[in-house]
């Protein structure tokens, strides 16, 4: 895959949160990957370049993937959460990210 130009605003656009879950550290320990929560409408090679840039890390494989909205009950009746979208990316050997100290 080949690099996309993106510009600063919509890296930050792309890249909407780390997700933190006990599978997520499970992955992160076992297989060098980082999970992220992404914009709906965000491409694998968007993910991978604003990931590249923002952390200076190499990427090696992105995989995502969309969340149904789960349905929950209110007091009103019924409601539904939005949908969204998950991305798994995978880091070069020996590469990390640290939420703590990255900008």
């Amino acid at each position: 895959m080949s690099q996309v130009n993106l510009s600063q605003e919509r890296m930050y656009k792309v890249l909407l949160a780390p997700v933190i879950s006990e599978k997520a550290s499970m992955v992160a320990g076992t297989s060098n990957q980082v999970v992220f929560k992404v914009a709906t409408d965000a491409k694998k090679l968007e993910v991978k370049t604003a990931v590249e840039k923002l952390f200076n890390v190499t990427v090696e494989n992105v995989t995502t993937l969309n969340i149904k909205g789960k349905t929950k009950r209110t007091r009103h009746g019924l409601g539904c959460r939005s949908d969204w979208k998950k991305a798994y990316v995978r880091l070069a050997e020996g590469q990390d990210i640290d939420f703590e100290t990255a900008e």
